[in-house]
């Protein structure tokens, strides 16, 4: 059977408005943001306009990819667990959506507000920086390569961090550990973008096409992953 538009965009208009209803979910959107902001602002902030030169060798900016790694896995690590809580895990099951639907629905309904948030933070961070930095310290910052590097690999890290929430979500019975447990999973991540941006992995062309295509292979194996644990007999089994 070929997938339906239509039912992907019921699922996802449902799970977004699930989303909305979470109180953890909002909360780990704003918070999580706002955590990896403050340390490149204080940075900034903290450079005289005589040391705006050192910034040419530095890459604060990849210092944010943290946020499009670890807010789509807490937002993801609800998506079945939540159900399951709600008791709407065996309805929503029972329903003629195909599985691949109920999974690219839900991971849209993760998706979207994970790359908005991450592009807004961004933006955010670099209207701030041109506002209210000392004079030169901006054009030492917002490095062309960096910026590219934020557009292309933040989609690739939310689509991974996704497939990882919902495969914890999909074996976990409470909220809080599969949120948790889907952040620490996503840590090893934060721990390279972080690496990257202190230059103790050098940014380098070689280093970027190597995470690219990790992220592609990581990508298209998560969706495989979360596809087979997905089972339906499975999922109402465990609920039971």
């Amino acid at each position: 059977m070929r997938s339906s538009r239509r039912r992907v965009m019921a699922v996802l208009r449902k799970e977004l408005r699930d989303l909305r209803r979470s109180g953890n979910v909002v909360t780990a959107m704003v918070v999580l943001p706002l955590v990896f902001l403050i340390q490149p602002i204080i940075q900034v902030f903290a450079i005289p306009s005589s040391g705006s030169a050192a910034l040419h060798h530095e890459h604060t900016l990849i210092y944010l990819l943290a946020i499009p790694a670890l807010v789509p896995s807490a937002l993801s690590a609800y998506s079945i667990v939540g159900e399951r809580m709600q008791g709407t895990l065996e309805p929503l099951l029972s329903t003629p959506v195909q599985e691949r639907e109920l999974i690219l629905g839900k991971a849209l309904a993760v998706f979207l507000p994970s790359v908005s948030v991450a592009y807004a933070v961004f933006a955010l961070f670099i209207a701030i920086v041109e506002l209210f930095a000392a004079p030169g310290v901006a054009p030492a910052l917002v490095q062309g390569p960096d910026v590219l590097a934020q557009f292309v690999f933040t989609p690739l890290l939310v689509i991974m961090s996704i497939w990882i929430g919902m495969a914890i979500s999909a074996r976990s019975r409470d909220m809080r550990t599969a949120g948790q447990l889907s952040i620490v999973v996503s840590l090893p991540t934060v721990a390279i973008t972080s690496l990257i941006a202190f230059n103790v992995i050098p940014a380098t062309l070689q280093v970027a096409l190597v995470c690219g295509i990790g992220l592609l292979f990581l990508d298209r194996l998560g969706w495989r992953i979360a596809t087979s644990l997905f089972d339906r007999e499975r999922l109402i089994t465990s609920t039971k």
